[in-house]
């Protein structure tokens, strides 16, 4: 037998072989996922480039006289203080509330709302004074992307209309502190978070014309809203003149028609120059969003009566209390302070006592 043959027959050989084998399809199998994986990272990379690029394309787009002004050297920023917004509003604020008592933040809450009806006013004043009671058409007006006074003076109101929206988000933080977990809403939630974010993007691009028309009418229902706020946190004295507390949602939804139908006319031009025509169709979504949802909150608040002013929910209080007409008259007779009838009840409770310890005590004796 020749050494060849013994070689490929030698059981030595034969063992080794599988683990050449082996070790082969384990190479393969390794250069595989080597491969994979550089695609995977390389498509990663590519992916990230994009983004890149478009993110830049973006921010290459926005108008430079703003390029200086707090939080709009990118959205990085505010997006965070967004977030964090809602990590305060939905978990962390609740979850340090729950052991605790209510703050009472009477005096920080009237400087506040004042705060900002005064704020309203002069952003209402400048947003006129910068096109809307100087030259604008109200119809379609273009943004004056020039560093003329009047140019300059819209940025800086715009500018100053979106920085307000990041000071009304202590609206929510007050709700949390004073543990008014009813009021933080879907619809509150949402409103201070999306309109922020979306200004941002629109105070970039075009800091004027027609598509800042929604932001004075915000404004202005603002100046009515924060002084109700500010009247309400003052105390109950000036209860009696907050008779117009379910106006206000009727205020809220007016807004919203005049912003939409502001946007609508834009559909029925034969032309119009303003230059980012998809904000308009933005503000178009956004009132009648809106509108959709305080049409909900007036209905489920009005109609159904679940947020009726005290007077109007007095008949059913008053079902309520004649299930027990002795409860309801003693409630009666020390709301309205008659003493004198307040001691009829209470002697008259007495006597039924003496009367029922007489009758035990005959029963006892039979």
């Amino acid at each position: 037998m020749s050494l060849y043959t013994w070689e490929a027959t030698s059981p030595c050989v034969l063992q080794f072989q599988p683990i050449v084998a082996y070790n082969a399809v384990f190479r393969a199998i390794q250069h595989r996922k080597l491969i994979v994986k550089l695609t995977s990272v390389k498509m990663l990379e590519t992916l990230r480039d994009r983004v890149l690029e478009v993110y830049d394309g973006l921010l290459a787009g926005r108008d430079n006289r703003l390029k200086d002004y707090p939080l709009m050297e990118s959205p990085v920023n505010m997006t965070a203080i967004l977030l964090a917004y809602l990590f305060f509003v939905l978990y962390a604020g609740p979850k340090l509330m729950a052991n605790r008592k209510p703050f009472h933040l009477k005096e920080a809450m009237i400087f506040y709302n004042l705060s900002l009806v005064a704020l309203s006013v002069y952003i209402v004043y400048e947003f006129l004074m910068a096109g809307w009671a100087t030259g604008y058409t109200w119809r379609c007006d273009p943004c004056d992307y020039s560093d003329s006074p009047k140019g300059l003076r819209m940025v800086n109101v715009a500018w100053l209309f979106l920085f307000s929206k990041f000071i009304e988000l202590m609206d929510t933080v007050f709700f949390v502190l004073r543990k008014k977990h009813s009021q933080i809403t879907f619809l509150h939630i949402f409103h201070h978070s999306f309109m922020p974010w979306t200004w941002w993007w629109g105070v970039s691009y075009a800091p004027g014309g027609m598509g800042s028309f929604h932001a004075m009418v915000n404004s202005c229902v603002h100046v009515i809203m924060y002084f109700y706020y500010g009247l309400s946190a003052a105390g109950p004295r000036f209860q009696k003149f907050l008779w117009w507390k379910k106006y206000m949602t009727a205020i809220q939804l007016i807004q919203f028609v005049l912003i939409s139908l502001h946007a609508t006319q834009w559909y029925f031009m034969k032309s119009c120059d303003y230059q980012v025509p998809l904000f308009i169709h933005l503000i178009w979504m956004y009132g009648t969003f809106f509108f959709v949802l305080f049409s909900n909150f007036w209905y489920q608040a009005y109609v159904k009566g679940k947020r009726l002013p005290k007077n109007d929910q007095q008949p059913a209080q008053n079902s309520k209390a004649n299930g027990s007409t002795t409860l309801a008259n003693g409630s009666m007779v020390v709301s309205n302070g008659h003493s004198m009838h307040h001691e009829n009840v209470l002697s008259n409770g007495k006597k039924h006592h003496e009367n029922g310890s007489t009758l035990n005590g005959k029963m006892k004796k039979a």
